[in-house]
Parts: structure tokens; C-alpha cells; sequence
């Protein structure tokens, strides 16, 4: 039976997916820690999908790349998953003509685009770029596309974050993707991500007044292709 983690940072995304799969809670073994966790079993694989919470002192969902590798963590020493999947919503480029509620599958790899490290070593460690399950053929079947996710800690980009983004490919832009592949890969667990688009990065509206937009739009097609591919992998 395949055991996949699924690593979520925000309620709102997987909202859908929980109720449409039937998740039932699970009590954690670290109660400190905010991370929220369900199981499932669905169409003969064992599904884990774990939230980051909300953060104890600002009551708010817990995104960007400290939590999602904790929990992460959690995850994967709890249940030694065969695959690690994380969902979740992204800026997408009107330059390379995504639109809201576009999905996309990570491939060939996923990037920190924020981690600048002008060290001998240390600026590919600050990079990153984790390789990514194959995942061509089902991006295909389910209609969905490809590209490079790359990841930073900011809701908003600088012109440098702009500028790593292109050089390395970036076809969106997420708070977590690269760090759970950083985790999943030191573990040597297969990673795959699929985002949602809720705003346009080089479009002419503020970041954060078109993802409150989009946020429910854009997690009810999330959590629709995620569950189909959820059946394929």
C-alpha cells in the first residue's frame, strides 16, 4: 500500500480536500506543537495530511518555510510516508501567460529564491533546486501543468527575488515547496508539489488584495486535482 504524506500550510486550502476524502483528526504525539493532523485510506493508499496550525501567539495559519519543515518533520518520522506531497496556493507570471486558478505540478525541481548566500557552497545550498517525483504523465492525464516552483518567506517579491526566479526558470511562487523537498530529500523520500494560482506576481494588482480574492476560488480547484492525483500516484 503506498503511504503518502500530504503537508499543507493554510486551513482555507485544504478545506475541500478534508471533507471530500472524509480525513478524520488524529491526536499528535507533540502537543507543544500546532501541527494538525488526518488520516484516510483511499483507494487502497494510506493518506496522512498534516496542517502547519495556527501559530500559539498570532492565532493565524502558520505559513512559510519554519513550519512547514517542522511539521514536515513530524510527519515523516510518525509515519516513514513512500512519497511526500505537499498543496498548496502560488503566485503564477503573466509572462508566462498562468491565470487564477491554474495548477501546476513541480517540474523538473523546486528553488529557494530568497536564500542569498554569496559563499563559496553555500549559494547552491541557499538555492536548493530539488529534484521532483516524475510526474509528467500525470500532469497530462489530469490536465494540469508543469513547471518550476520556487519558494520564499514573503507574501510580496523584491526586484532581485524577480530576478533569481527567471534565472532559474521559477514558473510560480509559493512559502514552502523548496523546504519540505529540502527535508523529504535529506530523508530520500520522492517530492511532488501541486499549486494553485491566487494572484499574478508581474500583474497590476497588490499581491495580497488578489489572493484574499482568489483564496477560496483557487483552493476548490486545488483540492479537485489534488484528489485526482491522488488517484494516480
Amino acid at each position: 500500500m503506498s503511504k503518502i504524506l500530504l503537508v499543507m500550510a493554510m486551513h482555507d486550502e485544504a478545506e475541500s480536500i478534508i471533507e471530500a476524502l472524509k480525513f478524520k483528526p488524529i491526536k499528535s504525539d507533540h502537543p507543544m506543537l500546532p501541527v494538525d493532523i488526518f488520516s484516510v485510506t483511499y483507494k487502497n493508499k494510506q493518506v496522512w495530511l498534516q496542517l502547519n496550525g495556527k501559530c500559539p501567539s498570532f492565532k493565524v495559519d502558520s505559513i512559510g518555510t519554519e513550519a512547514s519543515v517542522i511539521n514536515t518533520f513530524i510527519g515523516i518520522e510518525n509515519f516513514a510516508p513512500n512519497l511526500m506531497l505537499n498543496a498548496g496556493t502560488a503566485g503564477g507570471f503573466a509572462s508566462l501567460n498562468a491565470s487564477i486558478g491554474d495548477i501546476y505540478l513541480s517540474h523538473p525541481y523546486v528553488f529557494h529564491h530568497d536564500q542569498r548566500i554569496n559563499l563559496p557552497g553555500f549559494k547552491e545550498y541557499g538555492v536548493g533546486k530539488y529534484p521532483c517525483y516524475p510526474c509528467e504523465h500525470i500532469a497530462k492525464k489530469i490536465g494540469v501543468k508543469l513547471g518550476v516552483i520556487s519558494t520564499g518567506n514573503s507574501l510580496d517579491h523584491t526586484p532581485t527575488d524577480l530576478e533569481i526566479i527567471k534565472s532559474h526558470n521559477g514558473a510560480a511562487k509559493d512559502m514552502e515547496a523548496a523546504a519540505i523537498a529540502w527535508i523529504a530529500n535529506i530523508y530520500g523520500i520522492p517530492f511532488l508539489t501541486i499549486k494553485a494560482i491566487t494572484d499574478i506576481v508581474d500583474g497590476a494588482n497588490p499581491t495580497e488584495e488578489e489572493f484574499l480574492k482568489n483564496l477560496a476560488y483557487s483552493s476548490k480547484k486545488l483540492g479537485e486535482k489534488t484528489i485526482e492525483l491522488i488517484e494516480e500516484l
